[in-house]
């Protein structure tokens, strides 16, 4: 289903935790999730705060992107620069298929 939802306002900020592997992933996922269900159209996932994430983590934040991505929705990640995860990022090349933010404001413009 595509398109762009009938809601809409002001973007929402989803706080992740420190550290997102294969025990929280799916409880991350459903947290990405659960605004657009609610009808949000903008989605600020917040991993400033996030110092590690493991591969199904990465892949948990994917998919939520994509799926956002075909309900005409945006995901926006806010990564701290030059952290762990940034890098993490960097090295998987995901800033080539989305946007990384430096922050929450940057990511709410």
């Amino acid at each position: 289903m595509t398109g762009i939802p009938a809601a809409s306002g002001p973007p929402i900020v989803v706080a992740l935790p420190a550290e997102i592997d294969v025990v929280n992933a799916d409880q991350v996922y459903d947290q990405l999730r659960a605004p657009f269900a609610a009808g949000a159209v903008t989605v600020i996932a917040d991993l400033t705060a996030t110092t590690f994430c493991d591969s199904r983590g990465i892949d948990r934040i994917i998919t939520a992107w994509s799926k956002a991505e075909a309900a005409g929705c945006q995901l926006r990640l806010a990564v701290s620069p030059g952290g762990e995860v940034a890098t993490l990022m960097e090295l998987l090349g995901i800033g080539e298929a989305l946007t990384l933010y430096p922050s929450i404001d940057e990511a709410a413009r």
